[in-house]
């Protein structure tokens, strides 16, 4: 089964929050896990938010970058080219998305498509989640809001 995690469920393998155990058994037992490009910058702004909000320490912020950076070349990381781009154009205006979470979904979406196989996609936004599910994506039970 492939996984693809939004950055919402990337961030929760690195920085403890709710249903991070989720994500973690989520990705232990797919065989692939998938995310677009950008997931990795927005996963870094959100790290470096929650350092600037003294979420957590000096040493335990460079210590979530460097785990990230271990794991990243494990992850299906999905280039975002033109396809990936009007796709996300038509469902952003089509399920009333932000422009990375339609990004993602698009991404998801084509990966299910050329794989031909079936695609879990978890993320922790409501509005995305529908969306996903009305594209007829996989809603982990862990990622269930």
């Amino acid at each position: 089964m492939i996984l693809y995690l939004d950055t919402s469920s990337l961030v929760k393998l690195y920085v403890e929050e709710n249903y991070s155990e989720n994500i973690k058994t989520l990705v232990l037992s797919s065989d692939v896990v998938a995310t677009s490009l950008i997931a990795y910058a927005e996963a870094r702004a959100a790290f470096a938010r929650r350092f600037r909000e003294k979420a957590f320490s000096s040493k335990e912020f460079n210590l979530i970058k460097k785990c990230l950076e271990t794991d990243w070349n494990n992850f299906l990381g999905l280039l975002p080219g033109e396809e990936t781009i009007r796709l996300a154009g038509e469902l952003a205006e089509k399920h009333a998305l932000r422009g990375f979470d339609s990004i993602h979904l698009a991404s998801a979406v084509l990966l299910r498509d050329e794989s031909n196989s079936p695609v879990q996609f978890s993320c922790f936004d409501h509005q995305l989640q529908k969306a996903a599910h009305n594209e007829a994506l996989i809603i982990p039970q862990s990622s269930n809001l």
